[in-house]
């Protein structure tokens, strides 16, 4: 049985799910997280299930090994890829995963037309088509692939004139098309939203999911009496890639600086 005192792993194919943490740490500011960016091997979404399951199981054998309590994908395609093997394998372990927020956005719009801004992978995938026809059959989703703006934000770039352009001709099309609601598909994707406020009318909802994946978490870390009981904890980093890399664009995402280990994977 694990303690209350136990951490919770965290993990990302980058720097994105940093968006889910800062949501988890303000709603469980007790709880101690660690979090694990695969940044050798960004972005996911142009990689196969296969490998992209082969990645996340060694990733959770890691947090395991650290002692997790419990282990959230801050990471669409991830979730999309592995969240069922994963359930399969470690059946009473918490597991929490992403899905873009279709529901939310179906019963939002006034216009019925949903904009999806995501990678292509999650585009792709049966469990987003099952969405859709779960959740959208009376709207009209308009989808927008945006190869790019990952390796742009994993730059620690959110205001460049090239992220701006590359982000425009995403956007334009969405809302041509009529959008009054646009989905933010990758956990990459909220660390954009102050260019999207100056791109997007300020009548158009812009909505992610990363409180929410927060207050799943929190669902079943009490449904075990898990939930920890302060102090307040900081998060601990580690990268597949260069560690330095990633702890020089944390000032820019997490807003402060903070060591990064190599992952030892």
């Amino acid at each position: 049985m694990a303690e209350r005192s136990a951490p919770v792993g965290v993990m990302d194919s980058g720097v994105g799910g940093l968006s889910v943490l800062a949501e988890i740490q303000r709603l469980l500011p007790d709880e101690s997280l660690l979090y694990v960016a695969d940044c050798g091997h960004v972005p996911y979404g142009e990689k196969s299930p296969d490998y992209i399951r082969q990645r996340c199981r060694a990733i959770a054998a890691f947090f395991r090994a650290q002692g997790a309590k419990a282990m959230v994908l801050a990471c669409n395609t991830a979730t999309v890829a592995a969240v069922a093997d994963l359930r399969e394998l470690y059946p009473d372990w918490p597991l929490v995963g992403m899905e873009p927020a279709v529901k939310p956005a179906a019963a939002a719009t006034r216009s019925g037309v949903v904009g999806v801004l995501a990678t292509t992978g999650t585009l792709q995938s049966a469990k987003f088509a099952a969405l859709l026809d779960r959740f959208a059959n009376d709207v009209r989703v308009v989808t927008q692939p945006c190869p790019g703006l990952v390796e742009r934000i994993e730059a620690g770039d959110l205001s460049s004139a090239q992220l701006r352009q590359l982000l425009q001709g995403y956007v334009q099309p969405l809302l041509a098309a009529g959008c009054d609601t646009l989905i933010l598909g990758c956990t990459h994707y909220p660390f954009l939203r102050p260019l999207l406020a100056d791109m997007v009318p300020a009548d158009v909802a812009v909505i992610d999911t990363g409180a929410a994946v927060a207050r799943q978490l929190q669902r079943l870390l009490d449904a075990r009496g898990l939930l920890a009981e302060g102090p307040a904890r900081e998060a601990a980093f580690w990268s597949s890639a260069d560690p330095q890399a990633l702890s020089a664009v944390l000032p820019v995402l997490w807003h402060r600086q903070h060591p990064v280990q190599g992952l030892p994977l």
